[in-house]
């Protein structure tokens, strides 16, 4: 059974930083392409990044240069950087597995995801 438990998530205030982490249980990282995606308040689930199965990287463009990606395979650990928040960032934060490499539109969709953890909420007070 694959399993994946964010943790991380707290209230913070505008400006401040977090580090997010996800722990993968079940399988190894190296089989799977990992992301994070959030969910705010009465919206949608937003992809946030991306580390595919070849170690590429990509980011919601919206999110460039605040938000960092990364991963150990050692600890079996993704984890997610986020600087300079801002309220607009309050959402829970959920990280994602899939086996299968996906097109560029479906790198950032949830449907391209199978596997999901419970999610962890940030919020960010102004």
């Amino acid at each position: 059974v694959v399993q994946l438990v964010e943790s991380g998530g707290t209230s913070v205030q505008s400006g401040g930083s977090l580090r997010l982490s996800c722990i993968a249980s079940g399988y190894t990282y190296r089989g799977h392409a990992m992301g994070w995606f959030r969910q705010a308040p009465g919206k949608g689930r937003e992809g946030v990044a991306r580390i595919d199965l070849a170690g590429r990287i990509y980011y919601a463009d919206s999110l460039k240069g605040r938000f960092t990606i990364s991963k150990d395979f050692a600890e079996n650990t993704l984890y997610l950087e986020m600087n300079n928040l801002v309220p607009e960032d309050t959402a829970v934060y959920f990280c994602a597995a899939d086996p299968r490499p996906a097109s560029v539109p479906e790198r950032l969709r949830p449907g391209s995801y199978q596997y999901w953890g419970q999610g962890t909420q940030v919020t960010v007070s102004a």
